[in-house]
């Protein structure tokens, strides 16, 4: 973890998370309906990590 991830706020991570998701849920959308499946698997990678980083923005406001 390098300093500019340590200074995010929880709130900010969860944020970013959800932007994170929605993207991937976009590009997996358009991956399917294009037929190309390799944006499609790069949606669903984004929706992923979109879920740790608001895992990771809850977990913060946890340990605060």
């Amino acid at each position: 973890m390098n300093d500019r991830d340590r200074d995010k706020s929880g709130k900010q991570d969860r944020n970013e998370g959800a932007m994170d998701k929605a993207k991937g849920r976009l590009k997996e959308a358009a991956g399917a309906l294009t037929g190309d499946k390799e944006k499609k698997s790069e949606g669903r990678g984004d929706q992923r990590s979109g879920t740790m980083k608001e895992k990771k923005g809850h977990l913060k406001d946890l340990l605060k």
